[in-house]
């Protein structure tokens, strides 16, 4: 099965060419205004990998409701929403098309060919700008009742904000650039507790704290085998081992410590969501 697979982002498009469960020919654009820009910028990338293209499989912000065939929700990309957008893209393309969530892809993608294989009950958490992430049970994607399945960036923390607010990189060096009156990027709060920067450190540890309390109320709600943490930071095996140690604490503390899951880093990085875009166009088309 050869694909063309995009992971639609709010300020870039990825794409690439699914072949013999291989990803190649990857590139991006950036995301267009409109959704006839969009489908002009798709119809060009599908035509350079050329005829053997036999569907299009696509990672996509919101709440994508597959069996109304729409994205509910909202996101950067507002034109996705709230419209027959499945079968407007098909149309316009020409081939068959899916649609899923973008953390969802990568959750699909560890599941099947990463961190996850083999396992039945399984959280990936996605870490970057916000908090995403997705859950599996028995080997399934679970969605939810009203496709919130797996939006983990709205578990409240007991300082009563979100773990969006509290669990990124990018959240928490913000938050030590207005107490320091200076302006870091989450990397370069890394940079810094790596040189020994104890107040750096303290944020740091604050973030980590904020993610395994999250992370705790999830393991004795759903009880996963396995914690999968994905995202940009998930690249830093400190991260992984930190979250580990905290949350072994909090079910030790709690006399459950028969619960611990595996904590495991993502095995695919930037190409999840496109990997698992085409893996779930595989599983839906041959059900």
């Amino acid at each position: 099965m050869t694909l063309a697979v995009f992971d639609i982002g709010g300020s870039a498009v990825k794409y690439g060419k699914w072949e013999n469960q291989t990803l190649s020919e990857t590139g991006q654009f950036k995301t267009p205004e409109t959704l006839t820009a969009m489908q002009d910028e798709m119809k060009a990338v599908i035509a350079h990998f050329g005829d053997e293209i036999e569907g299009v499989a696509i990672s996509s912000p919101g709440a994508v409701n597959v069996k109304d065939r729409r994205i509910d929700g909202i996101s950067a990309v507002e034109y996705l929403h709230q419209r027959p957008i499945f079968d407007e893209l098909e149309a316009a393309l020409g081939y068959p098309i899916t649609i899923e969530n973008d953390a969802n892809c990568a959750g699909i993608c560890e599941m099947k060919l990463g961190a996850g294989q083999g396992v039945q009950h399984a959280i990936f958490v996605v870490i970057g700008t916000g908090v995403g992430g997705a859950i599996f049970i028995n080997g399934q994607l679970y969605k939810g009742a009203h496709l919130f399945g797996g939006e983990f960036g709205l578990v409240m923390n007991a300082n009563g904000q979100s773990l969006s607010t509290n669990g990124t990189a990018v959240n928490t060096a913000a938050r030590f650039s207005k107490e320091k009156g200076t302006t870091i990027s989450g990397k370069e709060l890394f940079d810094l507790a790596d040189a020994g920067d104890v107040a750096a450190m303290v944020s740091l540890n604050g973030m980590y704290d904020h993610l395994a309390e999250a992370l705790y109320n999830l393991q004795v709600s759903i009880d996963p085998e396995m914690i999968i943490i994905g995202g940009g930071i998930s690249a830093r095996p400190d991260v992984t081992e930190a979250i580990r140690m905290r949350l072994a604490t909090l079910l030790e503390a709690n006399l459950v410590p028969g619960a611990m899951p595996l904590v495991k880093a993502c095995t695919f990085q930037n190409n999840a969501n496109l990997i698992g875009a085409a893996v779930n166009y595989e599983i839906v088309t041959q059900a």
